[in-house]
């Protein structure tokens, strides 16, 4: 296996299937998983549970519901900061990550913990997790997997396939009005500039034109028909807002941004306790 090619020397817009999609970020992520830790790690905390960069927690958010004695999965747990925080509400939790750079990060971190902080990780891709059906009460990821796949819909269906009927599938990702807007967090990130409408993904190439990383895009209309055809119903859809006091910039994510245009989304979704030919539809949507 190759190494992780460096800085891109090339941005883009064009089409990536999956294969390609998967293989660029998980080397990616080998790679930027320390480096990512050192620069985030104290904004997340080891032990905390942020759903991105507003710093709503779910401490205050509620949005999984009771953890006690519940059996817990995180995707895409990166270093696994969130599901240490389940731990401590006594949820039985296992981390899980594509990338073997974010688990070896992970697994550093519980070495300087005490024992009952500590989590089980395991190397898994998304789309096809290796656990039994209806395994779980809760599944959940907190910007992991969604917008770094090329096929969304098979995560929501792994996920809706592990849960209990009646379990919670929650999941934060970038709120799809980014897409139409730059990676800035000034006033030139403002401006529509892209269409939202245009699902093309965003592409980092190396000198080789190789492809090092992958994002993908999916409108909100995309969002609510992957999660209907998974089977899920909608409970819930936060778009978290710019908190008072909060003066850190994370990549695009700003105040000033923050604070007119929403730049997160998460969907709290549930899995019926019929099954989904008889399952009622529908739920709030709250900001």
């Amino acid at each position: 296996m190759s190494e992780p090619s460096g800085p891109p020397s090339d941005v883009a817009r064009r089409p990536v299937g999956a294969a390609e999609t998967a293989s660029a970020n998980r080397l990616w992520w080998d790679g930027e998983a320390a480096d990512y830790h050192a620069e985030h790690g104290a904004f997340l905390g080891d032990t905390d549970f942020v759903w991105g960069p507003e710093r709503l927690r779910e401490a205050d958010a509620g949005l999984l519901g009771e953890l006690a004695g519940a059996d817990v999965l995180e995707v895409g747990a990166g270093s696994g900061q969130c599901s240490r925080w389940v731990r401590g509400r006594g949820g039985r939790v296992v981390a899980t990550d594509l990338s073997a750079g974010m688990l070896r990060t992970g697994r550093r971190v519980d070495a300087g913990l005490a024992p009952g902080a500590r989590v089980p990780f395991v190397q898994c891709d998304g789309r096809a997790l290796p656990f039994a059906d209806a395994s779980f009460d809760v599944v959940f990821t907190a910007y992991g997997v969604v917008p770094f796949v090329a096929d969304p819909d098979l995560v929501l269906r792994e996920a809706a396939r592990v849960l209990r009927p009646g379990g919670r599938f929650v999941f934060s990702t970038t709120h799809p009005l980014r897409w139409a807007l730059p990676d800035d967090p000034g006033e030139g990130g403002l401006t529509v500039t892209m269409s939202y409408f245009d699902r093309t993904p965003y592409v980092e190439q190396d000198e080789a034109g190789r492809v090092v990383y992958v994002e993908h895009h999916r409108t909100l209309g995309d969002r609510v028909r992957e999660i209907t055809a998974a089977g899920l119903v909608l409970v819930d859809l936060v778009e978290p807002e710019w908190p008072e006091g909060h003066e850190q910039t994370w990549g695009g994510w700003s105040p000033l941004r923050g604070r007119l245009v929403p730049g997160t989304a998460v969907f709290v979704c549930r899995r019926p306790d019929a099954p989904s030919g008889r399952a009622g539809g529908g739920g709030s949507i709250r900001s």
